[in-house]
């Protein structure tokens, strides 16, 4: 990925609004009963918290005036029962709350990675995986302290927030009023500050996703790197990545740190104000000693709630970025859509049609032109041209990773787009021209094919396409672990156990996409010998560089331009000397220089 493209990231989401916290408030309602338990218990927290300054008064006026060591040792232990009530359940709301939140998290990672699976090939090719990856990952962890303090915080600690300002005022109104004139400036301050750092954290996220998926790359590219000696321009570049995230981190923080010194200042503010002013009734005679106490003590508590509230938004506003990214992930439609009355297929003869299909990965340039052809039940066809020319695009157009722009493609009569997508694909062995393994066993990696496929299976399976001698020459034989896309295995031997996985599922339509083109000469014999048994009574669609490996195909397409301007058996087309006849002269002459 160039530099310039790097550092070029998303675009800022629009501004918060109220419909994506909703969509997150959505996933807590499967847990209604378990977050009933956490109200409650908050609710008798909250009471207790409450309470507190209230018994604070009533021992001053009460008891600690008139010297009523029995009533206060009573009320003492009052206050210590209701605390240790508090405690407990508190510390019990903490076990459910993050039992809740785990779950729930748990929940929307499973339905963006499963709505990822139902996704279109072209949205994976339009973006790097590692952006991809800091979604599921990132993005999704981000949103644990929103859950949890979207129960614990917005909720309690309004209710709190309005119980205190109307005991002040029940406690003394004027005295409220002098305390509270505070508020006002806090909370424009706290709007002010509010907005900005949501900008700001914003920012932090897409660095963050830029970072994650530059990272990705230049792993998964580690050979090349190190084959064109770029490790330097690597690390400056990642050292240009992390500047930026450094400095768009530090100006969130920056912001973040100025609610600390407002929320301070208020608080300073406010109790100085009532200290004065209640020192001043206290000389009058207008309060008591116990409910100065009292009402500082409220005030004390009313900055609490406060900076719950504003440490939730603040929390709130750096996960809505990530949240905007998932759901936004979410809402987008698969480019392939399946029809509401789409048919099951049970079997196949193996038909294939295309009738007046033209293609566009853009819909600025036709990679295919008005193509049509007719493809008989076991019939092998060989697809030739020059890079670019439309091959690989008829097959990914035969097992519908796209739609045709226009026209129709048919298997047995049938419009393709009228056939569910797994019935339709589960008729189909697909080689793709970039071969992949997962991590996992060479049986795991063939059986991949086939699930329920026994071990004898894998290795005829194996042994079919010449890749059983090399398996069980490694030092747990098909039980040897592939790393990372199978990096310690030769490109031959991982399109030999991918051919492998293409054939144990038995399929219907064969697809091979430069299946042999990574493999010796030697094995390419053997392994011709074993695709003409596995391509009896088999419809199969073979794109070949080396045009000697094609010869038997039934017939040859020439594809170029996105048109087929030839089509016959080799000896047809040798005849015609038209463009299969240059090209095979071509490499026939290449060949004999070389050996």
């Amino acid at each position: 990925m160039a530099k310039s493209k790097l550092l070029d990231d998303e675009v800022l989401e629009k501004p918060f609004n109220k419909n994506t916290f909703l969509r997150i408030a959505g996933y807590l309602k499967p847990h209604i009963k378990a977050i009933a338990l956490i109200l409650t218990l908050i609710g008798i927290t909250s009471v207790i918290g409450l309470l507190n300054p209230y018994l604070m008064k009533q021992s001053i006026d009460n008891y600690i005036s008139r010297g009523d060591i029995k009533g206060l040792t009573v009320l003492v232990l009052v206050f210590l029962t209701l605390n240790i009530i508090s405690m407990i359940c508190s510390r019990y709301r903490i076990s459910i709350m993050s039992k809740v939140a785990k779950n729930i998290l748990y929940q929307i990672r499973q339905d963006l990675f499963s709505h990822l699976q139902e996704l279109s090939i072209d949205f994976f090719e339009s973006r790097p995986i590692g952006k991809i990856l800091s979604r599921v990952i990132g993005d999704v962890n981000s949103l644990n302290d929103v859950i949890i303090n979207t129960i614990t915080s917005i909720v309690p600690d309004s209710i709190t927030l309005i119980a205190i300002i109307i005991i002040l005022f029940k406690l003394h109104a004027r005295l409220a009023i002098i305390g509270l004139i505070i508020l006002p400036f806090l909370a424009v301050s706290l709007f002010t500050i509010q907005v900005v750092s949501r900008k700001r954290w914003q920012q932090v996220r897409k660095k963050f996703s830029t970072a994650n998926a530059y990272i990705h790359e230049t792993f998964a590219g580690a050979k090349v790197v190190k084959a064109f000696v770029m490790e330097d321009d690597t690390c400056n570049t990642f050292l240009d990545l992390s500047k930026d995230i450094r400095r768009v981190w530090l100006n969130a923080i920056r912001i973040n740190n100025a609610l600390w010194p407002v929320i301070d200042a208020s608080w300073g503010i406010s109790m100085a104000l009532v200290y004065w002013y209640g020192i001043k009734l206290l000389n009058t005679g207008g309060i008591t000693i116990g409910l100065l106490v009292a009402f500082t003590g409220y005030i004390g508590m009313l900055w609490q709630p406060i900076i719950n509230l504003s440490n939730f938004y603040n929390s709130l506003i750096s996960a809505m970025a990530g949240a905007e990214r998932i759901f936004e992930i979410m809402d987008i439609k698969p480019a392939i859509i399946e029809k509401p009355d789409a048919v099951e297929i049970s079997e196949i003869k193996g038909e294939v049609e295309f009738r007046n299909v033209t293609f566009s990965y853009d819909k600025e340039r036709d990679v295919l032109k008005n193509v049509s052809f007719k493809v008989e039940p076991g019939e092998t066809i060989a697809l030739v041209g020059p890079t670019g020319a439309g091959k690989t695009t008829i097959i990914n157009l035969i097992a519908r990773f796209y739609d045709a722009t226009e026209g129709k493609v048919l298997i047995d009569g049938r419009d393709i787009r009228d056939i569910k997508l797994k019935s339709l694909r589960s008729k189909m062995g697909i080689m793709l021209q970039d071969t992949y393994l997962f991590n996992g066993t060479i049986a795991d990696n063939i059986r991949y094919g086939k699930l329920d496929a026994t071990m004898d299976e894998i290795v005829n399976a194996a042994k079919l396409v010449g890749a059983h001698d090399f398996i069980i020459n490694m030092e747990k034989g098909y039980d040897t672990e592939i790393k990372e896309m199978g990096n310690r295995l030769s490109v031959g031997q991982r399109q030999l156990i991918a051919l492998a996985r293409t054939i144990i599922a038995d399929p219907h339509i064969l697809i091979l996409d430069e299946a042999t083109s990574s493999i010796d000469t030697h094995t390419e014999i053997m392994l011709q010998k074993a695709l003409e048994k596995v391509m009896e009574n088999r419809t199969s669609f073979v794109i070949a560089h080396r045009l000697s490996t094609i010869r038997n195909a039934d017939r040859i397409f020439v594809v170029d331009d996105g048109r087929i301007i030839e089509m016959g058996s080799h000896s047809e087309l040798i005849n015609l000397k038209g463009l299969y006849y240059n090209l095979y002269k071509s490499q026939h002459e290449a060949m004999e220089k070389i050996s």
